[in-house]
């Protein structure tokens, strides 16, 4: 029986596997390394890791799951595998913490899968108070309510 394996990936790979692939984001604007899921001889699922989003949160020990993406053929465990291997990679490069955020109307079941822990609940970011923000683009998950995950060594 095939196994999920990690495979390496560039950061631009993984920007259009997302672009291609994702429901309803589109690619993170950078990362700081990504990584792959491979199933079968093929690529099924990406994660990229970045600096945290929000400022507040970037303390210089935590980093960010920006994306995680899966096929809809992957198998059942993909995103608590590529969560899982995001965090090892994390860990090995000195990271203290790793962070993700997920909507409040997904299960988060993939990260409660992988140890993950609900450490905080946003209510959505209003994109009108962006005008200033030169660069920012709005997608629509941007209003919607959040769930703040961690794992933490």
């Amino acid at each position: 029986m095939e196994k999920l394996c990690s495979i390496p990936v560039t950061i631009k790979f993984a920007s259009s596997f997302v672009l291609e692939h994702h429901r309803h984001n589109k690619p993170p604007q950078g990362a700081l390394f990504a990584v792959g899921a491979g199933y079968a001889g093929d690529v099924v699922g990406v994660a990229t890791v970045g600096r945290p989003i929000s400022r507040h949160r970037q303390d210089g020990w935590t980093a960010e799951v920006t994306r995680c993406c899966v096929i809809d053929s992957a198998p059942k465990n993909t995103c608590s595998f590529l969560y899982g291997a995001a965090w090892r990679a994390a860990k090995a490069l000195g990271w203290r913490k790793l962070i993700t955020y997920t909507l409040q109307s997904e299960s988060g079941a993939s990260l409660r899968g992988s140890g993950w822990r609900v450490i905080a609940q946003t209510t959505g970011a209003n994109p009108a108070n962006w005008q200033s923000r030169i660069g920012r683009d709005h997608q629509d998950v941007t209003a919607q309510p959040k769930f703040v995950w961690e794992q933490t060594l």
